[in-house]
């Protein structure tokens, strides 16, 4: 297994001492059912679109070794995030970045991002990243990454992917405009044209 609990991931972490970040493994099912909870109360306090998922689609996620969460020293998780794999492996999509309410504002978003990022470019090396969000904070933290702003044409045009925005409470604007434009924002990383494209150190 895949782990991100080394002194570069923790070394900023002031949640508690001991943070780690790891892929998340079947140890970690007893969790989801709290993960699709906190997803769902976020997406309505903040008033924004985010697709919903279900908690059997988070519990694959995890047992097919692509989804990131972060632990407190006694068990209970902090951050989650997921990745999905589209057009044969040329993209792959970051979803569901979420902290726990009594841990935000601590760096575990971005512990979390980071571990998944360099878990995509392990298992993908080749591939070009991708990541739709209204969230400032979300884009602040592609941007960190090397992920830049995009138009949804240079996104992948597989519809199963699209058709997962359609528990979006915004998904009426996706539709309205043939699918160019929404309130979310499209960010890419291209490891082609990238300044820091080696994955080397990081599997």
């Amino acid at each position: 297994m895949i782990a991100f609990s080394d002194s570069r991931i923790n070394e900023n972490a002031t949640v508690a001492s001991g943070l780690t970040v790891v892929v998340a493994s079947d140890a970690h099912l007893i969790h989801v059912e709290s993960i699709c909870r906190t997803i769902a109360e976020s997406a309505h306090a903040r008033g924004t679109g985010i697709a919903g998922r279900s908690p059997a689609y988070l519990r694959q996620k995890i047992q097919d070794g692509r989804a990131i969460i972060a632990l407190l020293p006694d068990g209970q998780w902090a951050g989650f995030a997921y990745l999905d794999v589209w057009e044969n492996g040329q993209y792959i999509s970051h979803s569901g970045l979420i902290v726990a309410p009594d841990f935000r504002r601590h760096g575990v978003a971005q512990h979390t991002k980071r571990a998944l990022f360099d878990l995509s470019r392990c298992l993908f090396p080749n591939a070009k990243l991708f990541s739709i969000t209204t969230g400032q904070a979300v884009m602040n933290l592609n941007s960190q990454l090397g992920f830049r702003p995009v138009a949804f044409s240079e996104l992948p045009q597989d519809e199963r992917f699209w058709n997962q925005c359609s528990s979006c409470q915004n998904c009426d604007i996706l539709a309205r405009t043939d699918r160019k434009y929404c309130l979310c924002t499209g960010m890419l990383y291209d490891p082609a044209t990238a300044s820091n494209p080696r994955v080397d150190g990081l599997c």
